[in-house]
């Protein structure tokens, strides 16, 4: 940080630049001040699985059945209304909350008082969620969680690039990866219930007979969330933030920090690019998962809970396998581009499978390749991230920004699937979502400062 980034110095609460303010303590290799890393392995995990239990629980089940429920029927584009407003306010609260928590100072550090706050409040709004009686209501609720939940996502992204040194980024970025697989298990097991047929096995464990599909199924979740943020902050706290430098606020440039050039930052912006094509690809057969299963493999509306919580347990079970191999390849050969480009052509090739094979075993095949493939990208994608991010003080910001590319494709994917389902049918979702996947993972090659 130089002087002209910041306020005069008589504007400047606590320590002067290039001086390590003393409540941070000393700082490791990497300029970060020194954290205990044993604990994070497992706090880091549990918060993303907190936060991965509400995108998956309620976006992937409750919310479609809700809908289904409120209309009677698979609904594809009644489904699309309800998801969208949701997507385009986490666009908007993910870079607002990280920039806010890059200026919060106080005796709990930066990141933890907004991961604490916005668990709350978005445990709250999960409960209104759960009574909502129309599509209207369904999407202003889901809104509500969506933008609050993303302040709490955006504090919980930036711990990473805040407490882990460089050479750890490959293990602390699988483990993060681990959120959405535990999440997608968390979740099939206590909402869909999980189908063992295919294993050989004549039951369904977990589901508990319907009871977590409903309203049971949110309070659920909330609670859940509320319990893994108090562990982590417990467990892993902050270091206070009160005597780090601080600059003037000016709304003018707390608006112009929203922008970054992508001729002053072309790798961050790649990447930024990169992870939108990826996530685009991903999501433009997520969000109609429930209903692929009912309109297009012709699964009983009355099976397809179970059904889809084996598949979704399987997805999982190839995600955690790819990330943790992936991660500590990553940290022993310090390589991140092949891995990106590698899991979107997988993720391309996955994606034919169910297009030429409609049924449950073709979805099996095709959610274990496809799992595989978004472990392999969950292993580095932080990573690759984390090592293009403009300035380290800007981390809450910044991710906030990169974060957008996980908002956005989901603002977009709804409107792209339920376009290509009412023109062409459910089976020409796969190549439209093939192609997107592979651009966005060749986009890393223009990545120029990460190998």
């Amino acid at each position: 940080m130089t002087q002209s980034n910041l306020a005069p110095r008589d504007e400047v609460r606590g320590a002067a630049p290039g001086t390590v303010p003393a409540q941070l303590g000393p700082l490791d290799s990497a300029g970060k001040p020194r954290y205990s890393l044993s604990p994070l392995l497992g706090t880091l995990p549990l918060a993303n699985l907190a936060l991965y239990l509400v995108w998956m629980g309620v976006g992937s089940f409750l919310i479609p059945m809700q809908v289904t429920a409120i209309k009677g029927h698979p609904d594809p584009d009644a489904l699309k209304n309800a998801v969208a407003v949701g997507a385009a306010l986490a666009a908007i609260g993910n870079p607002i909350f990280g920039q806010i928590s890059d200026r919060t100072r106080s005796r709990f550090g930066r990141r933890v008082p907004w991961i604490v706050i916005c668990s709350l409040l978005g445990a709250g709004a999960l409960m209104w969620q759960a009574n909502a009686k129309s599509i209207g209501t369904l999407a202003i609720t889901w809104g509500c969680v969506q933008f609050i939940l993303n302040g709490f996502q955006a504090a919980l992204t930036a711990v990473m690039p805040d407490r882990v040194p460089p050479a750890k980024y490959g293990i602390f970025s699988g483990l993060v990866g681990l959120g959405i697989p535990l999440g997608i298990v968390v979740s099939a097991y206590t909402i869909g219930g999980i189908d063992l047929h295919k294993l050989g096995i004549d039951k369904v464990v977990g589901g508990f007979d319907g009871k977590f599909q409903g309203e049971n199924g949110y309070y659920l979740i909330a609670g859940i969330l509320v319990a893994c943020v108090l562990v982590f902050c417990l467990v892993t706290p902050d270091k206070p933030s009160v005597d780090m430098p601080v600059e003037r606020f000016d709304f003018g440039r707390f608006l112009a920090n929203f922008w970054l050039n992508p001729r002053k930052h072309p790798d961050f912006a790649w990447a930024f690019l990169s992870r939108f094509g990826v996530v685009a690809g991903y999501f433009v057969v997520l969000t109609y998962n429930m209903y692929i299963l009912m309109e297009y493999v012709k699964i009983k509306p009355q099976d397809t809970p179970a059904i889809m919580g084996f598949l979704m347990v399987i997805n999982a079970i190839a995600t955690v396998i790819a990330s943790i191999v992936v991660g500590k390849l990553v940290d022993r050969f310090g390589v991140i581009k092949p891995f990106v480009l590698g899991s979107g052509v997988l993720a391309g090739l996955s994606l034919f499978i169910p297009m030429i094979w409609a049924s449950v075993n073709g979805m099996t095949a095709f959610n274990v390749v496809n799992g595989f493939a978004f472990g392999m990208y969950m292993a580095v994608d932080m990573a690759l991230i984390t090592k293009v991010l403009p300035r380290g003080e800007d981390a809450g910001k910044d991710m906030g920004l990169i974060n957008i590319a996980n908002a956005a494709p989901q603002i977009a994917a709804p409107f792209i699937a339920s376009s290509i389902v009412e023109t062409w049918g459910y089976h020409a979702l796969f190549p439209m979502a093939a192609v997107i996947s592979l651009v966005g993972s060749v986009l890393v090659v223009f990545v120029k400062t990460v190998r």
